[in-house]
Formats: structure tokens, sequence, C-alpha cells
């Protein structure tokens, strides 16, 4: 009995300690990035900015499936994806004046 615990503690223990399943990402040159979106997901830029002076984020999208990605893009040029879904959806802006 004493073995079996010990080896299930053990056993679980381990799987514990591992990095989850999310911690790795996806990083490429942007370029390799953009047309992996485009022609995998037919995704198109809708939109981006500056997270800080070292970080351009962009989000991608596909009106066609709903699908998205966002990434996050280095000096360096490489980017990584930060997030992707299925079901994306455009807000209207509301006229100007009109809160919410």
């Amino acid at each position: 009995m004493f073995k079996r615990l010990f080896t299930a503690s053990l056993v679980f223990g381990t799987v514990a300690l591992g990095p989850p399943a999310l911690a790795q990402t996806t990083c490429m040159p942007r370029d390799h990035m953009v047309d992996s979106l485009s022609s995998k997901f037919s995704e198109s830029l809708a939109g981006g900015g500056l997270q800080t002076e070292q970080r351009l984020i962009e989000i991608w999208r596909s009106s066609d499936s709903g699908s998205f990605t966002i990434i996050m893009t280095r000096p360096d040029g490489i980017s990584c994806v930060v997030a992707a879904g299925e079901y994306w959806h455009d807000v209207a802006a509301a006229p100007a004046g009109v809160s919410g």
C-alpha cells in the first residue's frame, strides 16, 4: 500500500512541476508569420499599435472563418503569437458624443 501511494505521489508531483502546454509560444520572423496567417488562415491585419517602444501588437482576423490571432513583434523582427481564437466579431464605432 505504501509503495503504491509513494509511486502515485511521485508521478503526480513530477507532472505538476512540468511546464504548462500553453507556455510554449510560436515565434518566427514577422514576414514568415504574416505569410502563414494569410495563407493558412486567410487572416488579414485588422489593427495594431505600440504596447511599448519595444513591442508592436497586431490583431489579424479572418472575416470568413472568424478566426483571429494576436501577435507581438520585437525590434529584431521576430513575431510571437500572444493569443488566437475563433468567433471574432467587429463592433461598430459609436457616433461622436454618444457613450457605449
